[in-house]
C-alpha cells in the first residue's frame, strides 16, 4: 500500500510512539496511573503531562496557555461556543468543524469569500459588530496558504477577535501571527489520535463546555499521559524537522507535477503547503478510479465528509462546477513519502485515467 493522504491523517511517528509507551504500561511500571491523583504515581503522570504541555506551546506564539481537548473538532468547538457570541465571520473554505458549529451557535453567521485561487484576501472587509472571525492558516482540501496576519489585523480592527484553524499547518508553518485562539490536532503532525489542542491567548475568557472536575479548567476529563506525551514528542520533532519536512514536501510536490502534466491544479499553485495536490481532470469518474488502485491511498475530497455524495463546499468555493468538483482528487504526501513510491503512484493514476478516456 502507497500511502498518499496526510491531510486525512499522518503516520504516527517512531518518536512518539516511543514517548507513549511508558505511559501504557501495566501495574508494575504504574505508567497507567491517573495523572489528576496526588500520589506518586499520578504526580509522575501529571508531569509527563506538563512537560508535554510546554513541547505543543512551543509551537505555539507566546503569551498564551495550551488547553489539551480530545480533538481539534472540540477545541474549535470551545472557541466558537464558549461566549455568546452576537456575530461571528467565517471562510467559506473553512472545516465543517467551524462551518457547522457556527451555524448551530445561533449568532448571526456572515460568510467571507474566496478568490478563485482559494485565498481569502488579506485586506477583507470585517461587517460592524462582529465579535470574532474565524479563519484556517492551511485549508485541509486544496492547501491554501491564508494571510491570516492581515486578516488578524482586519479583525482586530474592528474590535473582533481571531480565531485560526491551524490543524494543517502547525508544525509545518510558523504559528499564526496575530491569532487570539489557535486549534491544532496531533494526528495531523505525527502524532496519536484523539488529543488536540486550543491555544488560548492570555486575558482570553471562554465558558466551558464540558463540565465536571475541571481538570483542564476550561476542559472537564481525565487526561491521557500517553496521548499528551505523544502529541508533545510529535510536536518536538516537528519543530526541530520543520525545514527538512517541508523541503521534502517540495520535491515530492514537483515529481508529482512532472509526471501529472494533464490534470489541472485546484487553488493556488504560489500560496500553498505543498504536500497538498489537488487535482482534476474533467469527466473523471474518481469512484472507479480510486476501485482500480485499491492498494494506493488517496482522496476525493475532505475525509471528513467522504461518503456524502456531496461535491466539495471548498471546490465549490473556488468556483468549480460540481461536475469539475466531482472530478477532483487530493494526493498528500509528507516526511515518510519515499520518492520512489510517489512516482509510482502518480504513474499509476495517470494511466487508470487515462484508460477511462479523459
Amino acid at each position: 500500500m502507497i500511502y498518499l493522504d496526510y491531510q486525512a491523517t499522518t503516520p504516527l511517528a517512531p518518536e512518539a510512539r516511543d514517548a507513549m509507551l511508558p505511559w501504557l504500561a501495566g501495574p508494575e511500571g504504574m505508567g497507567f496511573a491517573n495523572p489528576h491523583s496526588p500520589h506518586r504515581p499520578g504526580r509522575a503522570a501529571a508531569a509527563a503531562v506538563e512537560f508535554a504541555r510546554d513541547k505543543v506551546a512551543a509551537l505555539l506564539p507566546p503569551g498564551g496557555r495550551v488547553i489539551f481537548t480530545g480533538s481539534a473538532t472540540e477545541a474549535l468547538n470551545l472557541a466558537l461556543l464558549g461566549r455568546n457570541w452576537k456575530q461571528v465571520a467565517v471562510s467559506t473554505i473553512e472545516h465543517a468543524a467551524v462551518l457547522d458549529t457556527a451555524q448551530a451557535s445561533g449568532a448571526a453567521v456572515h460568510v467571507l469569500e474566496t478568490d478563485g485561487d482559494g485565498l481569502v484576501p488579506g485586506n477583507i472587509a470585517i461587517p460592524s459588530g462582529t465579535g470574532l472571525v474565524a479563519v484556517m492558516q492551511v485549508n485541509n482540501e486544496i492547501g491554501t496558504i491564508q494571510p491570516v496576519a492581515a486578516i488578524a489585523d482586519a479583525a482586530h480592527a474592528t474590535g473582533a477577535l481571531f480565531l485560526c484553524d491551524a490543524v494543517q499547518g502547525a508544525g509545518k508553518l510558523a504559528p499564526p501571527e496575530g491569532a487570539d485562539m489557535i486549534a491544532l490536532s496531533a494526528h495531523k503532525l505525527y502524532g496519536p489520535k484523539g488529543i488536540g489542542a486550543l491555544w488560548l491567548r492570555d486575558g482570553i475568557e471562554l465558558a466551558p463546555l464540558i463540565h465536571g472536575g475541571g481538570q483542564e479548567g476550561l476542559r472537564s476529563g481525565t487526561l491521557s499521559p500517553a496521548l499528551c506525551a505523544g502529541f508533545g514528542a510529535a510536536a518536538t520533532l516537528a519543530s526541530a524537522r520543520m525545514e527538512a519536512d517541508a523541503s521534502h514536501a517540495a520535491a515530492l510536490w514537483v515529481r508529482a507535477r512532472e509526471l501529472l502534466p494533464d490534470w489541472t491544479l485546484n487553488g493556488s499553485a504560489s500560496q500553498r503547503w505543498q504536500g497538498n495536490l489537488n487535482l482534476r481532470r474533467d469527466g473523471l469518474d474518481v469512484a472507479r478510479l480510486m476501485s482500480d488502485l485499491r492498494d494506493i491511498a488517496f482522496s476525493a475530497g475532505s475525509a471528513c465528509a467522504s461518503g456524502s455524495g456531496r461535491p466539495s463546499h471548498v471546490l465549490r468555493a473556488i468556483g468549480l462546477s460540481d461536475r469539475q468538483a466531482k472530478s477532483s482528487i487530493r494526493i498528500g504526501f509528507g516526511r515518510y513519502t519515499a520518492m520512489g513510491d510517489l512516482e509510482d503512484a502518480c504513474a499509476r493514476i495517470d494511466a487508470a485515467a487515462t484508460a477511462q478516456g479523459v
